[in-house]
């Protein structure tokens, strides 16, 4: 009988996992065969994919229920990191089959770049650094240079990565609020932050808001043009969860027009961007997509990823099943 077989599937133009698949080997090489398959974001998915007992999958190509339908084999999906919005979840729970992620794999390294994001902007480091580098002191943002500990940080979502950057925030000295209707009561407490119970309250209160949900039904397109409105003028918006929670075309437009001081995007609605006209937006510092990135972080994404993959192909129990 031959042996259950292990598919990594990454998108051709990042190479995240090596050839060899050197860190997931040596948690599969002994109960199934294992691969690793590079493939451009809207290419076919070969036979060695569809056949696969178990595949673990890097951000996109998206897993329809078309592919669904026809991994006859496939016992589980795992997905590499903390979001699961490029598979259909729904039909894979219809099929019978499992999907996991690994969600707490990048929670230090995204809440260091959330506060990485705030601060830069709070200390208009890359204005300042541009003015030293023209030979200039006159200080031109120091308008926006505010001492932190008369400011509120608002987070969108306090679950494990938004409650590690509330933490940081407070340690900075911000004054910290989230909105979040899933958490339960008292959370707020454990950890000294408040509570607000909208989120027309949290963007209308804070300084900064910071955003740490998933992408789902619920959130996509969540922030647009009337809740960019609440914010106010002298506000800054941080998003390192999913682009398309925040609308594109209003916060640009709000950044252009001089209605809000600062955003700090670590992902984009349609990423990456898209024209010159939006890499010159005003105010706006954007890295790519690269939060999550350090390689202790990559080491402990893929080492769980390979042993949830190990217990589906061995017939054990799964954990960080989303459907």
């Amino acid at each position: 009988m031959s042996r259950p077989s292990v598919v990594i599937l990454c998108p051709r133009e990042f190479k995240f996992t090596d050839l060899d698949a050197s860190v997931e080997r040596p948690f599969l090489a002994d109960v199934a065969g294992l691969s690793t398959v590079w493939l451009e974001y809207n290419s076919p998915f070969p036979a060695e994919v569809i056949d696969a007992h178990a595949l673990i999958l890097w951000h996109g190509p998206l897993v329809t229920a078309e592919i669904i339908g026809r991994l006859k084999n496939c016992r589980a999906i795992i997905r590499n990191g903390v979001g699961f919005d490029s598979v259909d979840v729904a039909a894979a729970a219809r099929a019978g089959i499992p999907v996991c992620n690994v969600p707490d794999y990048g929670t230090e390294e995204v809440a260091d770049h959330a506060l990485a994001l705030a601060l830069a902007l709070y200390r208009q480091l890359f204005p300042l650094d541009v003015e030293a580098k023209k030979l200039g002191w006159k200080i031109e943002t120091q308008h926006k240079m505010r001492r932190l500990n008369t400011q509120t940080f608002g987070i969108v979502g306090l679950g494990r990565i938004g409650t590690a950057t509330a933490l940081r925030a407070k340690a900075f000295g911000f004054r910290v609020v989230f909105y979040d209707p899933y958490v339960p009561n008292g959370v707020h407490k454990a950890i000294g932050i408040e509570r607000v119970g909208s989120l027309a309250e949290l963007l209308t209160r804070s300084d900064l808001v910071s955003v740490h949900c998933p992408s789902n039904t619920e959130t996509r397109g969540m922030i647009g043009a009337r809740e960019i409105a609440l914010l106010k003028p002298t506000s800054f918006l941080v998003n390192t969860a999913r682009g398309d929670i925040v609308q594109k075309a209003p916060l640009f437009a709000a950044l252009r027009e001089g209605r809000l001081s600062g955003a700090g995007l670590d992902v984009v609605e349609n990423e990456p961007l898209r024209t010159p006209e939006e890499a010159a937006t005003p105010n706006l510092i954007c890295t790519c997509h690269a939060a999550f990135c350090s390689p202790e972080g990559m080491v402990e994404m893929r080492s769980s990823s390979a042993k949830i993959a190990r217990a589906a192909v061995t017939g054990q129990p799964i954990w960080n099943r989303v459907n």
